[in-house]
């Protein structure tokens, strides 16, 4: 499925719509250049599962786990991970496989780990459409 977003609000209702429909077990692999909007469709992701409270990158930290939607949200950032294995040192699989929904940007960068069924989501920009479009790709 290919969308089009035209600004930052568009990313984040497509975030948002398909947080209201993430279930348990869910992953989605969020990739795309740095600046294109990974951290504003997994805001409104958030906001899609109920989730009040601020989203930001967990880029130094790895992993932001929220709990006050209607299920857990584990939000990722691998950016910095240099070896697969790191993973293993957080507990991926009790994340990726609970009771929650997992939202990795960079998740290309450790895909060799990741579920058969995860959801994979690519952010691009296309600078003849304008300076915020985006083309999103969901497989």
């Amino acid at each position: 499925m290919v969308l089009e977003s035209q600004n930052e609000k568009d990313t984040y209702q497509l975030g948002y719509e398909v947080g209201e429909n993430a279930e348990p077990g869910d992953v989605y692999c969020l990739d795309g250049d740095l600046g294109v909007g990974k951290t504003v469709f997994a805001a409104g992701f958030a906001k899609g599962l109920g989730i009040g409270t601020p989203i930001c990158s967990p880029t130094f930290t790895i992993l932001q786990t929220y709990e006050e939607g209607r299920i857990p949200l584990y939000h990722f950032d691998v950016y910095r991970i240099e070896d697969v294995d790191e993973m293993d040192e957080i507990g991926f699989d009790e994340y990726a496989f609970g009771d929650g929904a997992c939202i990795i940007e960079w998740g290309q960068q450790i895909a060799e780990i990741l579920p058969e069924t995860t959801h994979y989501i690519t952010i691009e920009k296309d600078p003849e459409k304008g300076f915020d479009y985006r083309k999103i790709t969901i497989t």
